[in-house]
C-alpha cells in the first residue's frame, strides 16, 4: 500500500467516525461532569483565572469552552461549578446548541489521538498497518463515546499518547526539535490531566526496561547513550516547563503557577481518600486492584479482544524490535499504575491504553490479511465485520455499550461511566411525553443531585412532568424512574423494591417501572 492511499484511507475513516460521533451531540443530554468542566473552561477564557477548581488541568476545560465563549456565552457568577455549568447552558438562548459547541471543542482531541495512532504505525510497522489500526481504533466504541463529550478524558488519551510517541522519536534521534516537541507534548499532557504525570513516566521505565532486558547494552554505551541526549532532555524540560506555566496564564504567587501545584495536591487526595465505586455487585470506597482489567473486558469488542491477544503474542515474540517494544510499554503503563489507583469509576480513566492496543490489534489483523491462508483472510474480515456490526448495533449509545460477556444485565457488572451518567435524561423525558404521564417518581443523577434554583428551566428543557423523590421501600403508584448508577451505589441497610420487580421498560440505561394506576 503506497503512502498516500494508507493516508487517504486513514482521513477516511477518521471523517467517518467524525459524523459518528458528532450525529450524538443532540441525543444525549448532558452528563453530571460537562457543567463542571464547562464553567471552569468559561472562567479560563473569560475571566483569565483558574479557582473554580483545580484538581484538573485547564486544557481541555479550555477547549470545551471556546466555541460557546466565541458565540457570546459569559459565566453567570454561582458559587458551585456544577450549577454554573448548568444554569449557563440552560439559561443559553440554544442550549442544544450551546451544549453542541461545548462538545465539539473535544473533537480535536479525537483527531490528535487518530493522528497518533496512524503515524505511529507509520514510523514503526508497514503502511498497511497504519489504516488498520486507526479502524480499530474509531471503531472502539469507548473512544468514540468519549470523543463526543465536554470532558477531559480524550485530551488525556490523545495527549499522552502524542507525548509517548514524541519520546520514543527523541530517543532515536535526540536533536534540538524534537526535544523541543517532546517538551511541548510532555506539558500538554500534564496540562490535559494529572495522571498523566503517572503514565508517561511509568510508559517511559517500561520501555527502558525492555530495552535493558532485551539489548542488554554494556554500561559505558548505556553511559553514552545517556550523555548524548542530556542537553536535550533537560531543553525539553525547559521548554514544557514553560509551556505548563502559559498554559496557566503565567499566574504566580510565590512560585509559577500555584495552581498547577494546588491541583496535584487535590488530585493526590483524591486518590487518597478514594471515591464511591460499584463493581460486580459490590460498592467501595477504595475500588479493587481487578477493576480495569474487568472493565476491559467487558467495555471491548469481543473482536478486538481477540486481535488484541493475538497482536500481544505475536509482540511478544519479536520483542526484540522496538516497534514491538513501545505500544506493549504504552499500554502497560497506563494500565498497571491504574490498577493501583483507588479512584474507579469507569474505563475513560485509562482510555490511553487503546491507542497502543489498537497498534497490537492492527499487527494481528495485518498478518491475518497478508496470510497466504485463506482461513487466516476470512478470520481477518469476520473479526473486522463483527466490530462493524456491533459499532452499528450501538449507535448511538456508545457510553453504555457492553460486549456479550456482559450479558442482558451489565449493571450487575459496571454502572457510573460506563453505563449511566445522566446522558439519557432527554430521551426520559419525550419517552414520559408519548406515555402521557403528569407524575414520576425518580431516582436521577441529573438533575436532582444538584440544587434546583432553576428547576422550571431543567424540567423545559428535559420535557419532564412533575417529579418527586423515589421512596426505596416501596414503589409509588404509577411511573418510577430509576438510574442505575445512583440505585446501585446507594448503600441502603434493606433490599430495595427494584431488586424484586424487573423493569416495564428501559430508555436507554434508564429502567422506568409502571406499579398500579399511572396518575
Amino acid at each position: 500500500m503506497t503512502v498516500r492511499r494508507s493516508l487517504a484511507l486513514a482521513l477516511g475513516l477518521v471523517a467517518i467516525a467524525s459524523i459518528r460521533i458528532v450525529s450524538t451531540y443532540r441525543v444525549f443530554s448532558f452528563t453530571i461532569d460537562e457543567p463542571g468542566h464547562f464553567a471552569c473552561g468559561l472562567e479560563y477564557l473569560s475571566k483569565h483565572v483558574y479557582r473554580y477548581e483545580t484538581q484538573h488541568p485547564p486544557l481541555a476545560r479550555a477547549a470545551i469552552a471556546l466555541a460557546p465563549y466565541l458565540a457570546g456565552i459569559r459565566p453567570l457568577g454561582e458559587e458551585n461549578r456544577n450549577v454554573e455549568g448548568r444554569d449557563v447552558i440552560l439559561q443559553s438562548h440554544h442550549p442544544n446548541r450551546t451544549l453542541a459547541l461545548m462538545r465539539l471543542g473535544n473533537l480535536p482531541f479525537f483527531w490528535l489521538a487518530c493522528g497518533v495512532v496512524y503515524f505511529w504505525c507509520r514510523h514503526y510497522f508497514a503502511a498497511s498497518v497504519a489504516p488498520l489500526a486507526v479502524a480499530l481504533f474509531t471503531l472502539l466504541p469507548p473512544v468514540l463515546a468519549h470523543a463526543g463529550l465536554a470532558c477531559t478524558d480524550m485530551a488525556l488519551a490523545a495527549c499522552v499518547g502524542a507525548a509517548f510517541l514524541s519520546l520514543a522519536v527523541w530517543i532515536e534521534s535526540p536533536s534540538w526539535k524534537r526535544g523541543a516537541l517532546f517538551g511541548v507534548a510532555a506539558a500538554l499532557a500534564a496540562l490535559s490531566k494529572f495522571t498523566a504525570l503517572l503514565y508517561l513516566p511509568v510508559a517511559a521505565a517500561l520501555a527502558l526496561l525492555f530495552y535493558l532486558a532485551t539489548e542488554r547494552p554494556a554500561p559505558r554505551k548505556l553511559a553514552d547513550l545517556v550523555r548524548e541526549r542530556a542537553a536535550t532532555f533537560a531543553f525539553a524540560v525547559l521548554v514544557g516547563a514553560f509551556v505548563i506555566w502559559a498554559g496557566y496564564l503565567f499566574s504566580f504567587a510565590k512560585v509559577p503557577a500555584p495552581e498547577f501545584f494546588d491541583g496535584l495536591l487535590a488530585a493526590q487526595s483524591h486518590n487518597r481518600e478514594g471515591h464511591p465505586a460499584y463493581l460486580l455487585g459490590q460498592f467501595s470506597l477504595k475500588g479493587w486492584w481487578y477493576y480495569f482489567p474487568v472493565a476491559l473486558a467487558v467495555k471491548t469488542p469481543i473482536a478486538f479482544l481477540l486481535l488484541l491477544a493475538l497482536g500481544t503474542y505475536s509482540c511478544c515474540r519479536r520483542i526484540s524490535m522496538a516497534a514491538c517494544r513501545l505500544p506493549l510499554a504504552f499500554s502497560l503503563g497506563i494500565l498497571l499504575p491504574a490498577m493501583t489507583s483507588r479512584v474507579d469509576i469507569g474505563v475513560r480513566l485509562i482510555l490511553p491504553v487503546y491507542i497502543g492496543f489498537s497498534i497490537l490489534a492492527a499487527v494481528a489483523l495485518d498478518s491475518l490479511v497478508c496470510a497466504r491462508s485463506r482461513a487466516g483472510q476470512a478470520a481477518a474480515i469476520m473479526l473486522l465485520l463483527w466490530m462493524v456490526v456491533a459499532g452499528v448495533i450501538s449507535h448511538p449509545d456508545y457510553l453504555s455499550y457492553f460486549n456479550e460477556f456482559a450479558g442482558r444485565d451489565p449493571a450487575r457488572i459496571l454502572v457510573d461511566s460506563d453505563l449511566d451518567w445522566g446522558q439519557d435524561t432527554k430521551r426520559l423525558g419525550r419517552r414520559l411525553q408519548q406515555l402521557g404521564v403528569q407524575e414520576a417518581s425518580i431516582a436521577l443523577i441529573e438533575p436532582l443531585m444538584l440544587p434546583l434554583p432553576t428547576e422550571e428551566a431543567i424540567r423545559r428543557f428535559y420535557g419532564l412532568p412533575h417529579l418527586t423523590p423515589i421512596d426505596g421501600s416501596s414503589p409509588h403508584g404509577g411511573w418510577n424512574v430509576l438510574s442505575p448508577t445512583v440505585v446501585k451505589t446507594l448503600g441502603l441497610p434493606f433490599k430495595p423494591w427494584w431488586d424484586r420487580i424487573p423493569p416495564t421498560e428501559k430508555v436507554g440505561a434508564l429502567w422506568l417501572y409502571r406499579v398500579g394506576e399511572a396518575k
